[in-house]
């Protein structure tokens, strides 16, 4: 049995993706953040650092299983589920996979979270985000360069690098940070919200401000195919 703790409109949202493309049971514990946005003190009694997600396996083999960490989870469940959306076979495919699994929290949020911070200071906020915009957009750039080439991120089948990905696309996109200029980044957004899986994931978390009105309900229309919110979810 899986507990997720989920915090609203935070990056637990993903975990609940994989789950449901993976078909696994699972409970939610649902977490709401204090009005200052942080959250809230309950968290740590499930795990001192008090952040979101948290998987909790009660049913792991040796005993309970308390995982933090998008990346790591990701990996814990795909595992589980016999390597499905997990490491392709592939060797090119295989490397590509590894690397956005680590590069949406490693590189593209820290700067994109950044550039948040910054842009909340009163005085030197319009100056610090301007000075960021320059290095955030080296980042989505690389990122529109890959997804015009292949339909994935780690190739031509989904894995739980487009899982991890989702997050800070969506969160760049909310913002104004990815627009028409970006159609192939667009074209990805579309498609992973097109997804049953997605979808049920979406009904099932609550209150989630990163998937804009038109990508919401996209399996009826569509097929498969077709400052401190993030800082306290990891």
């Amino acid at each position: 049995m899986f507990i997720v703790h989920h915090l609203n409109n935070s990056r637990s949202q993903r975990v609940l993706w994989l789950l449901e493309e993976l078909g696994f049971e699972y409970a939610i514990r649902f977490h709401e953040r204090n009005k200052d946005m942080t959250a809230p003190a309950e968290l740590k009694i499930v795990h001192p650092l008090g952040k979101s997600p948290i998987l909790e396996d009660l049913d792991a083999e040796g005993g309970a299983v308390t995982l933090v960490e998008t990346g790591a989870i990701c990996e814990y469940l795909a595992g589980k589920a016999g390597g499905k959306l997990g490491c392709p076979v592939d060797p090119r495919e295989a490397i590509s996979y590894r690397q956005f699994l680590h590069y949406a929290e490693g590189s593209v949020m820290p700067i994109l979270f950044a550039s948040l911070v910054v842009s909340k200071m009163p005085l030197i906020g319009r100056y610090g985000a301007k000075r960021l915009r320059p290095m955030l957009n080296v980042h989505l750039d690389f990122i529109e360069n890959v997804l015009a080439q292949r339909t994935w991120f780690a190739g031509e089948l989904l894995t739980a690098a487009d899982v991890m990905m989702s997050f800070p696309l969506e969160a760049a996109r909310s913002r104004g940070l990815v627009g028409s200029d970006k159609p192939a980044t667009i074209d990805w957004l579309r498609r992973i919200h097109a997804r049953p899986a997605y979808q049920r994931a979406l009904s099932k978390g609550g209150a989630y401000a990163f998937v804009p009105t038109q990508d919401r309900n996209l399996s009826a229309h569509a097929g498969i195919m077709s400052t401190q919110q993030l800082e306290t979810s990891s």
